[in-house]
């Protein structure tokens, strides 16, 4: 099987950073795609960030400026550097890792970000 730890959520002040970092294990290679996504109460999960094995990144708007995924292949481990941080951003931040034919999630961490 395949699973996700993710670390680094919390709660912060407005224009506060916090960095999230997700680690994933099992049978998997260091060259699967891996992202963040994120679901707000009476909202569906949206995109926040995804990186390629290659390296390239994909913010969705509201994050760019200000959110930076990175990955450390050796490790199997994504991470998402959030700066600026805006009541807005307050969700549940789940990582995941696409695998050819099937997706996998981890199990969500909080980030809550006060005004």
């Amino acid at each position: 099987q395949v699973q996700l730890v993710e670390s680094g959520g919390g709660l912060v002040q407005a224009g506060g950073s916090l960095r999230l970092s997700c680690s994933a294990s099992g049978s998997i290679f260091s060259t699967n795609p891996m992202g963040w996504y994120r679901q707000a109460p009476g909202k569906q999960r949206e995109l926040v960030a995804r990186i390629s094995s290659g390296g390239r990144t994909n913010n969705a708007d509201s994050a760019k400026g200000r959110f930076a995924i990175s990955r450390d292949n050796a490790k199997n481990t994504v991470y998402l550097q959030m700066n600026s941080l805006k009541p807005e951003d307050t969700a549940v931040y789940y990582c995941n890792i696409e695998l050819v034919g099937r997706t996998y999630w981890g199990q969500g961490t909080q980030v809550t970000v006060s005004s």
